[in-house]
């Protein structure tokens, strides 16, 4: 092994130590020590990669914000329609937020209200909300009468934060089971008759795979 990947292992090791201590935790209890110990190195190994506890922080939530992005952007590239879409994306977020720590403890941090940087995965995850809905509606799938988008996706922001929010104390609330029942609340209520029938509340067959494949 090179230098080089020792070095990005030991970081690794030291992001997902940190994860599992803030989210034990949370941010203020922490400690530095208790991260360089759960990483398996010792203090001065994590200073030499990290300045502070903020500064570890940051990198786990930035590490959460990319594995988030990404899988919405190739979620996004095999969708068949927007409100599709939206559930599927839903779902492959549900399955990081349950299974993987730093995407959990990433989310949790930047969320919250003494975020150290200006990332808000919450918002990032609204404004895809109001995209989605705005292409459901230029692709004739929104039920007529459903009222503003602008409402839909707060409602809709709400309903997924909430099962998050739940998650803390029971992982059930993030299980497939929870947000396929939630779809099947809401799908009714958002789209075109005529559309209902071909929308999967489960999530499509395309993204099964991605859904529950191993946490990378």
């Amino acid at each position: 092994m090179t230098k080089q990947e020792r070095a990005t292992r030991t970081r690794d090791a030291l992001i997902s130590s940190a994860a599992r201590e803030f989210e034990r935790h949370g941010y203020a209890l922490a400690t530095l020590s208790a991260i360089s110990s759960g990483a398996g190195v010792s203090p001065g190994a994590l200073h030499f990669h990290f300045e502070n506890k903020a500064a570890v922080a940051c990198a786990v939530e930035d590490e959460a914000c990319a594995t988030l992005r990404r899988t919405a952007r190739i979620v996004y590239g095999r969708r068949s329609n927007a409100l599709q879409n939206l559930a599927d994306t839903s779902h492959a977020l549900a399955r990081l937020l349950r299974d993987d720590v730093v995407v959990r403890a990433g989310f949790r941090l930047s969320c919250a209200d003494d975020s150290r940087t200006e990332l808000n995965l919450r918002q990032e995850w609204q404004s895809c909300v109001q995209q989605r809905l705005a292409e459901a509606a230029d692709e004739g799938l929104l039920a007529a009468g459903t009222g503003r988008q602008q409402d839909l996706a707060r409602m809709i922001v709400a309903a997924t934060i909430g099962l998050e929010a739940l998650c803390r104390d029971n992982d059930e609330w993030l299980s497939p089971r929870s947000v396929t029942s939630l779809w099947r609340t809401l799908l009714p209520m958002l789209a075109d008759p005529g559309a209902l029938d071909g929308l999967e509340p489960a999530g499509s067959p395309a993204v099964t795979g991605l859904v529950h494949a191993p946490v990378g």
